[in-house]
């Protein structure tokens, strides 16, 4: 009998308990939406139906937990009073805000039985009240984490305690809404993550093991599968270009080891063009699956590579000629030097086009750069593999020659570089020039030990090609970086003699053929270093290439200016001639520089006025070439003031007749060269007396220099040349016995 009430009550309790918890069918119908990914409002609205279908007399109502986990807001609670349900929408949760905001706070299950008398009522009663509400029971909704969602709450119209039963069925809802919750939650973030990637502007693809195609999104088939809209695999082993093995083994390594890879490799569309990508591989495993799937995220660098290509390009090529430039190839033979391997070295030759500037002056810029092109077809016929053709700027260009060091080697290819760029180049259908290039070759460790050196020697070698005529080529050798040394020994010291006004100025007199008297004088500068002269033709070169030849001209002005105040004080007011060199010519700032010294110097030296007619400008036809107006102002205003002005060496450069009659000149000096061969015959002579009878017809004087015999000098009377310079009568003198000279003769003359 016991037995029999304790079987039946086991039975009754199983019943009992099965009533009490959450029906069955209730819970099917809840998986079921669930299952059916219907809208969490829905299945919400379905739960608290179900459980108040359960409990008669129940109002339920879920409440969410906004996303900043500070607010309740309405989730369903369709049998509770509209205007309750607005109100506590948007509550914030805290201690004794009611039952949920409570229960949201704490995490805990909070039973209020009596609204009207519970503390955590105190400020919300009189609403519930109002709307008939007594009790409130509310449990937590947490998720498998334990993070509270929201709220499941039971209302009652009258003060009521829960049962056990009412206590099972209350948390067995929450957690089927958590359940609805988590499940939406979840699709929501899935429905995100779809949206986000359908719209990533870079490809995703997700496969399995066996290269199955999971999800592939718009950009990966647009970027892949351009041709196709169907993809159901992707095979990674025929899709990335083999160009890079030891990226693909890199790769493929990684992902057997289950480790993400990240880098660039090179695709191939199904259309078979190949293209740059940006890779990353990250290798997961579904939960429920023991092989593993792979995220293939990558974006086509094409453009990028191509810029980054055109980039390194032009930082390393010459835009016109597409030759290495300057820096690629001294990089180059940087690293050859610090190889640090001197056998068996290596040659560098510098070669410069003869006459480009011509080119480009009379033909213009476009033609000069068609010639450079031309030219570099041809030389890039003479050259192997292994030589680094450069264009290091204008129209100089370099070759390396890495391991080329014998003089026969580079003999060899020198002259066929000269033979072979030497010709007639067309650059439009009427114009054609000649064109060479002028080569000097240095060898390392040979000549030079460093990049610097390297170069010298190369552009010394190349001046010698230059100055012996052109289109050849000369190898360095000591004596060049002698004389080489010379040079830059002598602009040095050149600069302290001009600092130290260490120079010294000689005169030549000028005498009238018929008197033998001194008329005037040519200043002439020497200059002596350590008791040693220093010839003009050495010095004056660097001065003019260095700059400081217009210092000079400007203490070569100031000196003789003196001399001709110190010669007037003493009753001898005699003309000096000076020299004035093409580049203190050589802009307009230099030649009205070159204009106002004079006033500058009468000034330093204290006078008020100046006789000008006692200077003569003695300059070369290579000024007059350029024939500028400027030029012809400047010394139409020197004119002006009564200075003279000189064609000096007249014959030797280019002689134009319009030069004569266009410039504003006085007088002519007939050079010494055609008066040493006035005995080689008639037509030397002839010469002369054309350009005596020219010169008197266009009524200028002229002057005859380095006339040293009778027989010369009987000829210059004959043509009635009257001022006669050269050794016949004297030779360049110091200042001293210059002003000796002076004396005697005045004595002399004035005694007579």
């Amino acid at each position: 009998m016991d037995e029999g009430i304790a079987v039946t009550g086991s039975v009754g309790e199983i019943n009992a308990q099965f009533n009490q918890s959450v029906s069955l069918e209730c819970y099917n119908g809840i998986l079921s939406m669930l299952l059916n990914g219907a809208p969490l409002a829905e299945i919400l609205h379905a739960l608290v139906l179900k459980i108040e279908d359960q409990r008669l007399g129940t109002h339920a109502s879920v409440l969410l937990l906004s996303e900043d986990g500070k607010k309740l807001l309405t989730g369903a609670a369709p049998h509770l009073p509209v205007s309750y349900n607005q109100a506590i929408h948007g509550v914030e949760i805290g201690p004794g805000v009611g039952s949920c905001g409570t229960a949201a706070f704490t995490g805990q299950r909070v039973i209020v039985d009596d609204i009207e008398h519970h503390p955590y009522w105190a400020l919300y009663k009189e609403f519930a009240l109002a709307h008939g509400l007594r009790a409130c029971w509310s449990e937590p909704i947490k998720d498998t984490q334990g993070k509270v969602l929201g709220t499941f709450a039971m209302y009652y119209e009258t003060v009521k305690v829960p049962t056990a039963a009412d206590l099972t069925l209350i948390s067995e809802a929450a957690r089927l809404a958590s359940l609805a919750v988590e499940r939406s939650r979840s699709l929501e973030f899935q429905r995100l993550a779809v949206k986000i990637f359908d719209r990533l502007p870079l490809s995703l693809v997700i496969t399995n093991a066996s290269h199955s195609v999971l999800y592939a999104n718009a950009a990966f088939t647009q970027m892949v599968y351009p041709e196709t809209t169907d993809i159901h695999d992707f095979c990674p082993e025929h899709f990335f270009s083999p160009s890079e093995p030891h990226e693909i083994d890199s790769l493929f390594q990684h992902l057997s080891e289950g480790k993400m890879w990240q880098g660039e490799l090179i695709g191939l569309r199904n259309n078979g063009e190949t293209f740059h990508l940006d890779l990353t591989v990250t290798v997961f495993r579904e939960p429920h699956s023991n092989e593993n799937s792979f995220a293939w995220l990558f974006s086509d660098i094409s453009e990028r590579k191509k810029a980054a290509q055109l980039i390194k390009y032009q930082a390393n090529n010459d835009s016109l000629t597409g030759l290495a430039n300057r820096n690629a190839l001294f990089r180059q033979i940087q690293e050859l030097i610090s190889a640090d391997s001197l056998t068996p070295g290596f040659s560098f030759m510098l070669m410069d086009l003869d006459n480009f500037k011509q080119v480009n002056d009379t033909y213009g810029h476009d033609k000069g750069d068609a010639l450079l092109v031309q030219v570099v077809e041809q030389i890039k016929t003479c050259l192997n593999e292994q030589a680094v053709f450069a264009r290091l700027g204008g129209d100089e260009f370099a070759l390396l020659l890495p391991g080329i060091v014998t003089q026969r080697e580079l003999s060899q290819l020198a002259d066929k570089i000269n033979k072979r760029v030497y010709q007639r180049y067309e650059l439009s259908h009427d114009k054609g020039v000649y064109s060479s290039v002028s080569i000097g070759i240095a060898r390392f460790p040979e000549d030079a030990l460093d990049l610097e050196q390297l170069l010298n020697c190369a552009d010394q070698a190349m001046y010698i090609s230059k100055a012996d005529g052109r289109n050849r080529y000369h190898f360095f050798t000591e004596q060049m970086q002698q004389n080489a040394e010379r040079i830059a020994n002598l602009h040095t010291l050149l600069k302290q003699a001009l600092e130290q006004e260490a120079f010294e100025l000689y005169f030549q007199p000028i005498v009238d053929a018929t008197t033998g008297l001194v008329q005037r004088a040519e200043v002439l500068l020497r200059w002596q270093h350590e008791g040693q002269f220093i010839s003009p033709d050495e010095f004056i070169p660097i001065a003019e290439n260095s700059g400081l030849i217009v210092n000079i001209g400007r203490y070569v002005r100031k000196a003789v200016m003196q001399t001709i105040i110190d010669m007037q004080a003493l009753g001898w007011p005699i003309n000096l001639a000076m020299n004035v060199s093409t580049f203190e010519f050589w802009s307009h700032e230099l030649q009205d520089a070159f204009c106002d010294s004079f006033a500058d110097i009468i000034e330093e030296l204290g006078l008020i006025e100046f006789p000008y007619e006692l200077i003569t400008l003695e300059i070369t036809e290579s000024l007059l070439m350029k024939q500028h107006v400027h030029l012809i102002q400047v010394l139409n205003e020197l004119r002006g003031r009564g200075i003279k002005i000189s064609l000096d060496d007249f014959g030797t450069g280019y002689s134009s007749l319009s030069y004569l009659a266009n410039f504003p000149i006085d007088q002519i000096k007939i050079d010494k060269s055609f008066i040493d061969r006035l005995d080689e015959g008639e037509r030397h002579l002839a010469l002369i007396e054309a350009i005596v009878r020219l010169s008197h017809a266009l009524n200028l004087s002229v002057t005859a220099e380095g006339v040293e015999t009778q027989a010369q000098l009987k000829v210059m009377m004959e043509n009635h040349i009257q001022e006669i310079q050269g050794y016949i009568f004297y030779k360049p003198i110091p200042k001293a016995a210059f002003f000796e000279l002076l004396a005697e003769q005045a004595a002399t003359h004035h005694h007579s």
